[in-house]
């Protein structure tokens, strides 16, 4: 049986600017797709060519359940949900395509984000299960 991964991830066009939500089987492909401007829509409108997080999912059920809860988040959530793993907002693409280093790093335990010691929830249904 073949392993499937998505991908639940964020564009933007500048640091802290517009931010697109999406998920995808296909991180590298979609992720060029917007770099190129070749889906139109909301990201080709407002120029969000720069992919600045993601997180890996093994069944679509999870990553779409994510996005959601990831799209009813405030601004202010999403920037936190950046920069706890890629403060400067850098371009994670080249990385992504082997090109570079990613720019980021696995942060301790943040609160709200999961894992061990997570006591802030960002939104009513941001629990597992």
């Amino acid at each position: 049986m073949r392993e499937h991964s998505y991908a639940v991830y964020l564009m933007t066009n500048t640091r802290r600017g517009v931010l697109y939500v999406g998920v995808t089987a296909n991180l590298q492909y979609r992720a060029q797709q917007h770099r190129e401007h070749l889906l139109p829509g909301f990201t080709d409108r407002h120029g969000c060519t720069c992919l600045v997080w993601f997180e890996m999912h093994t069944d679509v059920e999870s990553a779409i359940h994510r996005e959601k809860l990831i799209k009813r988040w405030r601004r202010d959530w999403k920037f936190a949900l950046v920069e706890a793993r890629n403060p400067e907002w850098g371009d994670l693409y080249p990385a992504l395509i082997g090109e570079a280093e990613y720019p980021w790093h696995e942060p301790p335990a943040v609160p709200g984000f999961g894992g061990p010691g997570s006591t802030l929830r960002f939104g009513r249904d941001d629990r597992e299960g």
